[in-house]
């Protein structure tokens, strides 16, 4: 579904990307891990052609990202982000339904209403949240409004981008089960990032691990504690000692 060939990403002397490959089959999961400032963000932003790469291709379904048309690529795409980023001015059920307001996805405003509501009873919502604002949620609450916003359009990509920052160890196990319930429901191909190794192992079919610019190891996540890489090693088990330079 989605195929990096030899990407390239450089910001000046900053060589972020430097020939990274990567295979993502349809319907499947997978999780970049890698420490911050590592490129994983910027290989979504690539994707998705918000940043052009240097050289190399990319893929999705089998066309070439710099030749699609945009409103209709874009659509394909549903998205997490890290902070929520909700719409304090809109109410909940404005805020999940905000693709299907406006552009090639627009429908009549009551449809867009009761889609907002049926999404927000599937990541346990109930339907009195709907006419509130996002300031009157909690931190887990809006994690889940973000996350009913990215499946209102029923995309059939879905990025997660650190969907557990900043919420306590159940929430984000509640939210870890309810990603990978909905990408399984809805047969969706799904690429996280993520610093937390717990959502890695509760999220992903697979594991790429980027370092250094490249993709140091991919693999099906039962394989990720056996692979003997010495740098997955260091990461998924947090030590300073390793290949991995820590800044001190």
């Amino acid at each position: 579904m989605i195929t990096l060939s030899n990407v390239h990403k450089s910001f000046g002397n900053n060589h972020v990307l430097r020939g990274v490959d990567l295979e993502l089959p349809r319907g499947e999961s997978m999780v970049i891990i890698g420490g911050s400032g590592t490129g994983k963000s910027i290989c979504i932003k690539c994707i998705l052609g918000l940043v052009h790469p240097d050289s190399g291709k990319i893929s999705v379904d089998g066309e070439d990202v710099k030749k699609a048309e945009r409103d209709a690529f874009l659509a394909r795409f549903g998205m997490l982000f890290q902070g929520g980023a909700l719409f304090d001015s809109m109410s909940i059920w404005q805020n999940v339904a905000f693709r299907l307001l406006r552009g090639s996805l627009k429908r009549p405003k009551s449809e867009a209403r009761e889609i907002a509501i049926e999404k927000l009873r599937r990541v346990g919502l109930s339907p009195d949240v709907a006419d509130l604002f996002p300031s009157e949620l909690s931190g887990g609450m809006q994690k889940r409004v973000g996350l009913a916003r990215a499946i209102a359009a029923e995309p059939e990509i879905i990025f997660f981008d650190e969907p557990t920052t900043g919420l306590d160890p159940i929430m984000s196990g509640v939210i870890n089960e309810l990603i990978r319930e909905i990408v399984v429901e809805m047969g969706a191909t799904a690429i996280t990032i993520t610093h937390d190794m717990s959502s890695v192992r509760a999220i992903a079919d697979k594991v790429a691990m980027l370092h250094n610019g490249v993709i140091q190891w991919t693999g099906p996540v039962a394989e990720m504690d056996a692979s003997g890489d010495p740098y997955l090693t260091q990461f998924i088990n947090g030590t300073a000692e390793g290949p991995i330079e820590a800044i001190r």
